[in-house]
């Protein structure tokens, strides 16, 4: 039996370590992430774990208040310039 960890899509996690890495960078709590994109910092960190899957509105609202595009947080590779550059 597989687990919802083998079976996510490897985007999710990729996404997740992206919004993680960028949130610390910029020094943004889990909390005051999840007040601005509106919704709970408990959500915010299931993201980050990669347990939740996350829909395009919610990406969007994240990628929003982290300053970045959307597309910075779905790439394989982050690029410093996205950590230094804000939207």
């Amino acid at each position: 039996m597989d687990t919802e960890k083998n079976t996510a899509h490897r985007l999710r996690f990729i996404f997740a370590n992206n919004m993680r890495r960028i949130r610390r960078w910029k020094d943004i709590s889990q909390e005051a992430l999840a007040l601005n994109a509106n919704v709970s910092r408990t959500y915010i960190g299931e993201i980050e774990r990669g347990e939740r899957s996350v829909s395009i509105d919610i990406m969007g609202k994240i990628a929003d208040t982290l300053e970045v595009e959307l597309s910075a947080l779905v790439k394989e590779e982050i690029s410093t310039d996205v950590l230094l550059k804000t939207k």
